[in-house]
């Protein structure tokens, strides 16, 4: 057999969609699904919407590309209104989230090189993570699937248990650079961040002189309710990743540092050619246009509430599928007790509903951050529907 042109490095499902409207996307039948995939936490603003797609449009028809040797007026600007917006100094424009932690990781390991350490280049990671698939984001994770078949791996990293600080600051020594940990596991299984557990890490960063490097590709850009999930926390990092809600769809992401910790990340120690081009840094500034609009954030709680306590209300009526609902704001997960992907299936092909399937047997729930009440209804319904039909495979 032949390998098709499209190389088959994804399991791809019946779904071909050619049309997005808002919180849907209509198949090539014709046939409509709710979307509470997002294109996995990306199309934060649903699909279409008018202010992004106008901006888009505009820029494409001014100026798509000009190469990173000029000067960018577009990216000054967006990364200027990061700034203003977050903890962050400096930005990075990247063309994805795995690149964005790519920069993260060396812009962390160059920090202790300008301070003449260049021995302290080893994060520590932790079980479960998930980082992007380049052999640098692979090698800050410890899990197998995501590592078969491509060693050697890049060294560098030590991996502890999500949550276990003890296990953590167990592994600092004199070669240690600082900790990479997500606040919120997203395809780990929507599993949070302890409140000790991301304090002790920032407190231990503090007393030893390391970096605390967050991945917030997925929980940041206003999924939990906030701008990005640590300020739930009550800390901040000193380097971050961010991508997925970042453009709205448009490939985009940013590595986010303050002055501090970007110090040794001088002319010549990066570059991108793609990232931060003028029809992204439009796709950048469209979303910031409609998230840091007043309620924005408000409104992402208040469904986030609301749907989160519609399923606690519905997982009673299905002991027998579902355990608990994790997560904050509209990055929920609904634990089951029988393998995820093939719920997250049915789902799909008998109800319409689009989730995602994730680690720990979690199905992610993560809608377009303008749902309303309606969708919530909709989407309830269409799980209660499928919860009562799903009959789980056997062992046999």
């Amino acid at each position: 057999m032949s390998i098709p042109a499209l190389m088959p490095v994804y399991p791809r499902c019946d779904v071909r969609p050619v049309r997005g409207e808002g919180c849907y996307l209509i198949g090539e039948r014709g046939e409509r699904y709710l979307d509470f995939a997002a294109g996995i936490a990306v199309n934060c603003l649903g699909h279409g919407h008018p202010h992004l797609t106008k901006k888009i449009q505009e820029q494409t028809a001014t100026l798509m590309h000009v190469s990173n040797m000029y000067g960018s007026p577009q990216g000054e600007h967006l990364a200027q209104r990061l700034v203003d917006n977050t903890f962050a100094d400096t930005v990075f424009f990247t063309n994805s989230g795995a690149e964005a932690v790519e920069c993260a990781i060396k812009t962390a390991r160059r920090y202790h090189f300008a301070n003449g350490n260049a021995q302290r280049h080893t994060l520590i990671t932790f079980g479960s993570a998930f980082h992007g698939r380049t052999i640098g984001a692979i090698s800050a994770t410890n899990q197998p699937k995501m590592r078969e078949g491509f060693e050697p791996l890049a060294p560098g990293f030590k991996y502890a248990d999500f949550n276990d600080l003890e296990g953590a600051l167990a592994l600092i020594d004199d070669n240690t650079a600082g900790f990479l940990v997500e606040p919120i596991q997203g395809e780990g299984g929507i599993r949070p961040a302890d409140e000790a557990f991301l304090k002790g890490l920032r407190k231990a960063c503090d007393e030893h002189g390391l970096l605390l490097v967050l991945d917030e590709v997925q929980a940041g850009y206003g999924r939990t309710g906030k701008f990005f999930a640590h300020e739930l926390y009550g800390i901040t990092p000193d380097i971050m990743a961010a991508a997925k809600g970042i453009g709205g769809g448009f490939p985009l992401g940013a590595c986010l540092a303050t002055e501090e910790a970007a110090k040794g990340m001088v002319f010549g120690t990066h570059g991108s050619t793609y990232g931060g081009n003028p029809l992204a840094m439009a796709a950048g500034e469209a979303v910031l246009d409609v998230m840091l609009e007043d309620g924005f954030f408000e409104h992402v709680e208040t469904m986030g509430n609301r749907l989160r306590s519609a399923l606690e209300q519905m997982i009673p009526n299905h002991d027998d599928l579902f355990e608990l609902v994790r997560g904050h704001g509209l990055m929920l997960g609904i634990k089951m007790k029988h393998p995820s992907r093939d719920f997250v299936a049915h789902l799909r092909d008998n109800h319409g509903l689009l989730t995602v399937a994730a680690g720990d047997n979690t199905v992610r729930l993560l809608p377009p951050l303008i749902i309303e009440q309606s969708h919530i209804d909709e989407a309830v319904e269409k799980l209660s529907a499928g919860a009562r039909a799903y009959v789980p495979p056997t062992d046999d």
